[in-house]
């Protein structure tokens, strides 16, 4: 009979007969067990079993019985020899005959992980860490770690009255999670480790220990580390950096998510989740971010609109108690999420590459609620007047960052007509603040050389040549850009600059707006243009026909000075540069407030009127076409009145906007609203013949000239040829808008006479008339009322 195989025989109890695979495992243990592992017999218990492989689960299952044995009596010296033995044999043994070990070995590593002793603890894991490195040829089927995730996920939370002690145990217990992680990350049939009743286990873990506190009683009660929450952007610092770049979309949806399951959360908390997704994105933005771009967007968005809409039901039920104090705190906590949002939106679109900013910045534009237009996702009508023009703020200011350093070598793709038609519409709203954002919009886009920090400021640059300003010549693309959208971008300059809300800041911006254009658009053509603008902003503000304040009249000259000087120097036309000059200096010394560095002062002493006879202080047509008389220039354009053409668009914006100012009756309702229409449309001056001319006197010599009809044919043929040089010369829209002034003039006589013809029924309650300054009311009884005869039954 084989001895090896008489493990239950009755000699079993003698050492001879005990099988050779016990006889070698006893013999590593020596006699006193601060001596340690012989070496000598590990080394025949090592041969031993590489030579009979098939010995290696007996070897396994005698070490474990030993193992427990001894910790069972408190015997840890040999515990450690039998662990070190273990690990020998792990790193030796390498043939399909091993798994059977592993078995007992992993026995025995979940015995000193369940002991209460921390160094056999500490020994355990270090054993797991260790067979956790060791590549296994084939897969395992039926082995789970399940255990090892939850013990050593309790050792990451100790709390061990030793801090040394403790704090041993718990990078133990982390070195364990890293240890299953390793080992079960590469196998196909452990994927079980991803499932949620591991990584609630897990990753708890992992913040548990990377959170600093040390109020050690607390801790493990803090939950909240979203707020604050430098602790949870360090945490995803850590892992958008481990990861590899192709996977960062995971984690970027994962907080997404996060934050709408959150959406109802505290204002702290939500906007603690966004400044996480700001680092986030910060870091994916410089790699492969895929098609998480507009989900994250439209994600912001959405939380951005549920903000404005629980600050405003927030302050309206404020208003309607007694609360004030918690109610502005309560409002204050939204705009923190808000500003989050934006810096998010912003920063993200800032860093992603130009032809995925590009399609960023289209996103956004038709996400902004503007009048006229559809608005696809924000409701305005539950937010109202003032929820959109916050809304409107928000969304334009993180515009602003996404635009910010963005190059386009063509501005037909910078500024499409989609991006471009929404922009100028909210740059005619009466809101200054809203006009300045969309003008730093286009600043960074227009400005492809980085000039704007040369022009900041409105002034009379005195030697434009020293800003040294970086221009190249005008691509043909941008030619064709200026032909076909020039005279929209004119007429919002314009427009823009006779709103009566203006201040210091938004004369500084369209300053720097006609500034840019020059610089990058303006080839001769474009140049001519820009001093029909220029001309038409003097001319309307001497002639005020729609009764502007004094300071906003001496702003819109003190800008045209300001533009017409840059541009003189631009040009590098001496004559003309004589000119601008010599009305500056009269300026200087008879009308200081014509001037940026003047007008701009908070005391700054304003002119009761200004008088279009002095002609010296303000810039004269016809000395400026003799000066860009000749080659390249078309100076007889200049003769030509700049008439802005006033989109429909525009004027029901301005409708919309001042019905929802006035609350006054049906009446005064109509009138307002005829005067708006009639307000918007700019009707050419010398189109109507004056006063005086029709009040000419009758003399001989008229009565003569009446008589003598020989110059009347001539005078038509005079007539008509200037037509047809205007229609062959001015641009289409100066034509189309002159028609259209006529037709607005035609409606608006036929309101005024609707206006003083119809009168509102009268109504038995009485009407009122004014007499002596006072209302009276007067009854009508019904019996004398008049009702049309498709009224009466």
């Amino acid at each position: 009979m084989d001895s090896e195989n008489n493990e239950s025989g009755v000699c079993g109890c003698c050492g001879p007969l005990r099988p050779r695979y016990k006889r070698l495992v006893d013999n590593i243990f020596p006699e006193d067990p601060k001596d340690g592992l012989s070496k000598s017999d590990m080394e025949k218990l090592t041969f031993y079993a590489v030579s009979a492989p098939e010995k290696l689960d007996r070897i396994g299952a005698y070490l474990a019985e030993r193992l427990s044995r001894d910790v069972v009596r408190h015997r840890y010296g040999n515990v450690v020899i039998a662990m070190e033995a273990l690990d020998q044999l792990l790193m030796a043994c390498h043939s399909q005959s091993i798994k059977p070990f592993v078995e007992s070995f992993l026995h025995m590593v979940a015995k000193l992980l369940e002991s209460r002793e921390p160094d056999l603890q500490v020994l355990g894991t270090n054993s797991f860490v260790k067979f956790a490195n060791i590549e296994e040829d084939t897969p395992s089927y039926h082995r789970r770690y399940d255990f090892f995730v939850s013990q050593f996920s309790a050792m990451c939370h100790s709390t061990h009255e030793d801090v040394d002690t403790r704090t041993r145990i718990r990078v133990a217990g982390i070195k364990g999670l890293q240890g299953v992680v390793r080992k079960t990350v590469n196998d196909e049939l452990q994927a079980i480790i991803w499932e949620p009743q591991h990584m609630d286990k897990l990753i708890p873990s992992m913040l548990f220990n990377m959170q600093d506190s040390d109020d050690l009683d607390s801790h493990l009660d803090n939950h909240h580390l979203w707020e604050p929450n430098e602790f949870a952007v360090s945490c995803f610092r850590i892992i958008m950096y481990s990861i590899q770049a192709q996977h960062s979309h995971h984690v970027i949806q994962q907080v997404l998510g996060h934050l709408d399951t959150h959406n109802k959360n505290t204002p702290r908390v939500r906007a603690g989740i966004v400044q996480v997704l700001l680092e986030t994105v910060a870091i994916a933005a410089k790699g492969s971010v895929g098609p998480t771009v507009l989900e994250v967007f439209n994600t912001l968005l959405k939380h951005l609109r549920m903000s404005v809409d629980f600050e405003l039901g927030e302050s309206s039920r404020r208003n309607s108690s007694s609360s004030v104090s918690s109610g502005r705190s309560k409002e204050s906590e939204e705009r923190i999420v808000q500003n989050a949002i934006i810096q998010t939106i912003g920063f993200f679109g800032g860093n992603l590459p130009d032809y995925q900013r590009a399609e960023v910045m289209m996103f956004i534009m038709g996400k902004v609620p503007v009048y006229g237009t559809p608005c696809h996702t924000l409701d305005t009508v539950k937010i109202g007047h003032q929820g959109t023009k916050r809304i409107q703020t928000m969304l334009l200011s993180s515009l602003i960052m996404v635009t910010s350093g963005f190059k386009s070598k063509s501005m037909a793709a910078a500024l499409p007509p989609p991006f471009l038609d929404p922009l100028f519409s909210i740059s005619l709203m009466e809101d200054s603040e809203l006009r300045q954002l969309v003008l730093e919009i286009l600043h960074n886009i227009i400005d492809r050389h980085d000039n704007r920090a040369k022009l900041r400021g409105i002034r009379i640059i005195p030697n434009v040549a020293a800003l040294k300003i970086k221009r190249e010549k005008i691509s043909k693309q941008d030619v064709a850009f200026m032909k076909k959208h020039g005279q929209q971008l004119y007429r919002h300059i314009y427009l823009g600059c006779k709103e009566d809300d203006n201040v210091h800041k938004n004369f500084e911006l369209l300053f720097t707006t006609l500034a840019i254009l020059t610089i990058e658009l303006a080839n001769e053509d474009v140049v001519v243009d820009l001093i029909r603008l220029s001309i038409a902003l003097q001319d309307m503000a001497l002639a005020n026909e729609e009764n502007m304040s004094m300071s906003i009249r001496c702003g819109v000259m003190a800008l045209v000075a300001a533009y017409l000087n840059f541009l003189s120097q631009m040009i590098a036309n001496p004559s003309f540069c004589q000119h601008v000059s010599k009305v500056i200096e009269l300026r200087n010394m008879d009308a200081p407030y014509l001037l940026p560095e003047h007008i701009f002062r908070d005391k700054c002493i304003l002119p009761e009127c200004l008088d279009k006879e002095e002609r010296a202080l303000y810039f004269q047509t016809v000395d400026m076409a003799e000066c860009l008389a000749g080659p390249g220039y078309n100076a007889e354009r200049l003769s030509i009145p700049y008439v802005p053409q006033v989109t429909v668009l525009y004027t029901v914006g301005k409708i919309l906007h001042r019905c929802k100012q006035t609350s006054q009756d049906r009446l005064t309702r109509r009138k307002s609203f005829v005067d708006t229409v009639s307000l918007q449309v700019d009707i050419l001056s010398n189109s109507l013949p004056d006063k005086s001319q029709l009040a000419e006197e009758i003399t001989f010599e008229t009565l003569k000239k009446a008589i003598d009809t020989s110059g009347l044919e001539e005078q038509e043929r005079e007539r008509r040829r200037q037509v047809m040089e205007k229609f062959q010369k001015a641009p289409f829209e100066e034509l189309a808008a002159h028609c259209e002034s006529k037709a607005n003039m035609l409606h608006e006589r036929l309101a005024h006479i609707f206006e003083l013809t119809i009168r509102p029924p009268p109504s038995p309650s009485g009407v009122v008339s004014v007499s002596s300054g006072h209302a009276q009311h007067q009854s009508v009884p019904v019996y004398e009322m008049k009702f049309p005869d498709l009224c009466v039954y």
